[in-house]
């Protein structure tokens, strides 16, 4: 049979990446394969961003591609087919077409770990394939496992079979706490989320080998495994641990992620862009199209060339309208009024902002 493979997509934005170098520095003996699914149209920051990590990761990151054949950008191709139709919330088409329908080819029939770099302070649990030959491990968390997976072994009629399983684990001691809580039924008052959590908080590892012997029982790509590192992880990782491992290692935080002050009517703000992705994405909030607009004008504007007729970034103003000096005026007086509310940081990354944007999007693309 052929063996498991581990593989890691790098979208380009903070979490991914410093998920690839966490995995490298904490599970060398894993033989991770990196990737990243581009789309023509990300930040030169992005390129950047990848290539540094493969200097730190001594190996190639596989650059995944969409509609190679065509000759031209892939964005562009997939735009041409749709007549214009931008992508939207309702209409996500970039991201299915140019980046997960890549990665489900990029795997094929093989039995895949995907590592996902979803945080311990992050409450989702992003893209997961329906494909039953991938599964998705979250290392920043303390529940490293998938709800679907979570649903496996936390059924309503599991309280009877978990504690002899928990049992003949092969370890030193077992807990009375934790077999009681095993043998705990669930009902509407004792939900399934109440159960995880007290496992997880009790002994995290010993939960986590509880559900690798579960696993045996199934067909996900993990079953088969001898055994699996990362049982014994119960790091907990939180947005600035994700900067500092950036910095520290010398990767560096992609240039979009730091705060630039700006001025306006007397008043100091600062703006940044909270994500990484597209230049055009249309999740960006107003303030990042003022940041777009004056930190890389000649982008703005192929943003801009994109609109026509109905068509266009923001259901409620076309780019030219956004751009104009009155508008550009209201949009960051707003966006100090809004900031001025939040308590003051010393980082030199606007955390609150960043945080506030991760509550939508695309995690294929963000993450």
């Amino acid at each position: 049979m052929k063996k498991v493979r581990h593989v890691l997509g790098i979208s380009g934005g903070k979490d991914s990446a410093a998920l690839a170098i966490y995995m490298k520095d904490n599970y060398p003996e894993l033989d991770i394969e990196y990737y990243t699914s581009d789309t023509g149209k990300e930040l030169e920051a992005t390129y950047k961003l990848i290539d540094n990590l493969e200097v730190y990761l001594g190996k190639k990151i596989i650059r995944l591609q969409a509609f190679q054949e065509s000759g031209i950008n892939p964005f562009d191709y997939k735009l041409k087919t749709l007549g214009g139709y931008l992508p939207s919330v309702q209409r996500r088409w970039c991201t299915k077409s140019l980046k997960l329908d890549m990665f489900e080819q990029f795997v094929g029939t093989d039995r895949v770990i995907s590592y996902v770099g979803i945080r311990g302070d992050e409450d989702r649990d992003g893209y997961i394939s329906k494909k039953s030959n991938i599964q998705s491990i979250f290392p920043f968390r303390k529940n490293i496992w998938s709800q679907e997976i979570i649903d496996i072994v936390l059924n309503e009629g599991t309280h009877i079979t978990l504690p002899s399983l928990y049992k003949e684990l092969p370890q030193s001691h077992t807990s009375s706490r934790f077999i009681e809580i095993l043998e705990l039924p669930i009902t509407t008052r004792y939900t399934q989320p109440n159960k995880l959590n007290q496992l997880l908080n009790l002994n995290t590892r010993d939960f986590n080998k509880l559900v690798f012997q579960c696993l045996k029982k199934t067909n996900k790509p993990l079953s088969k495994e001898a055994d699996f590192p990362l049982v014994e992880n119960d790091d907990v990782l939180v947005i600035d641990d994700i900067f500092s491992i950036l910095e520290n290692s010398g990767v560096g935080v992609p240039e979009y992620y730091k705060k630039i002050e700006f001025e306006v009517n007397g008043k100091s703000g600062s703006y940044c862009r909270s994500r990484s992705g597209c230049y055009f994405c249309f999740y960006q909030q107003k303030i990042e199209w003022v940041w777009l607009l004056e930190q890389h004008p000649d982008l703005f504007k192929s943003a801009m060339a994109y609109e026509f007729g109905e068509f266009k970034w923001n259901m409620d103003e076309t780019l030219i309208e956004l751009s104009r000096p009155e508008r550009v005026q209201q949009i960051k007086e707003d966006y100090i009024k809004k900031t001025n509310r939040k308590m003051p940081t010393e980082s030199s990354y606007l955390i609150d902002n960043i945080l506030d944007a991760e509550e939508e999007g695309c995690a294929a693309c963000f993450i």
